[in-house]
């Protein structure tokens, strides 16, 4: 993973993202981090803080993912080095993946990157985005938006929930789920995507004891568990779990154990050849026919018909 810094680059618009990747690595997620400007060395951020031991742009292709955190921009707007504009264009040619936080989205948009794509980015630059990058389809009032191999977010703290929408694509939402937990977040999605997936809902609660048995619930759909161990866990009682849990999360285990296994299912459908019936025992469920009730009561839809949007 290739960072792009940026002269007067935003602390958090760097730090965050980079934080959640970072998170990633130390769970087993496949990223290495290279820090890189277009003139290698040192840069000064926003906030004063001088940024050194930068490497050079590299030669980029398939495979690759560069982030552009977003700089503090002039008035009356963006002033990018040319290398660096010109670099992230080549990389989108060369097949590589560009995610921008907040103002980094300019960047992409001077590279010519998001001409006829989807976009997002900061709410005090939409309108001038709009204005001088006609050919920019801007939203705004959204998170992030994913159009292609260009991933593009909102202001500052929305770096994050792009970083953890990215990890969520290319490692699943369990280990994206280990790293929101990490970070204390968790993910937001915008409007035109489907809700929070279930290994990410339920986690803003501070219970130490329910938070393992959420984890280990997660670690081990495909295998039957009783309250009575997921008790000992926790350390509490069968009682005390049931009574932690419903007030930390707002259902039992057995119907958060079910919408883990469910979500799981919904993804295995859309992305693996398997049978519904591979599917459900993947998923712990014994019986194809009970988790085709279970499917079509939560999604509104068979099994056979795929992931719900």
């Amino acid at each position: 993973m290739i960072v792009l810094v940026l002269p007067d680059v935003n602390l958090l618009d760097l730090g965050g993202p980079v934080q959640a990747f970072d998170a990633a690595a130390h769970l087993g997620a496949d990223y290495r981090l290279e820090f890189v400007a277009a003139g290698a060395g040192e840069v000064r951020s926003a906030q004063g803080l001088h940024l050194a031991g930068l490497g050079p742009l590299p030669e980029t292709g398939p495979g690759d993912l560069v982030l552009v955190p977003g700089p503090r921009l002039p008035a009356p707007g963006p002033d990018f080095p040319e290398t660096a504009v010109t670099w992230v264009r080549a990389a989108v040619h060369a097949g590589a993946r560009v995610a921008s936080v907040c103002t980094g989205a300019a960047v992409l948009a001077e590279a010519g990157v998001l001409d006829g794509r989807r976009c997002t980015t900061h709410w005090s630059l939409v309108d001038l985005m709009r204005s001088r990058y006609p050919r920019a389809r801007v939203r705004d009032a959204v998170l992030y938006v994913h159009d292609g191999p260009v991933s593009t977010s909102a202001g500052i703290a929305a770096g994050i929930d792009l970083a953890l929408s990215l990890i969520e694509r290319d490692h699943g939402p369990s280990l994206t789920a280990a790293v929101a937990r990490d970070l204390v977040v968790y993910l937001r999605r915008d409007g035109s995507q489907r809700q929070v997936s279930a290994f990410l809902e339920h986690r803003g609660h501070l219970h130490s004891g329910v938070h393992r048995v959420q984890d280990h619930l997660a670690q081990h759909l495909d295998s039957p568990h009783t309250l009575d161990e997921l008790a000992a866990l926790a350390n509490l009682s069968p009682r005390g779990l049931s009574r932690a849990f419903t007030a930390a999360t707002g259902c039992t285990p057995l119907e958060y154990q079910q919408r883990l296994r469910l979500d799981l299912a919904a993804n295995l459908l859309a992305e693996t050849t398997l049978t519904v019936e591979a599917v459900a025992t993947r998923c712990g469920f014994r019986d194809a026919r009970h988790f085709r009730r279970l499917y079509g009561a939560r999604y509104g839809r068979p099994p056979s018909a795929g992931r719900p949007v």
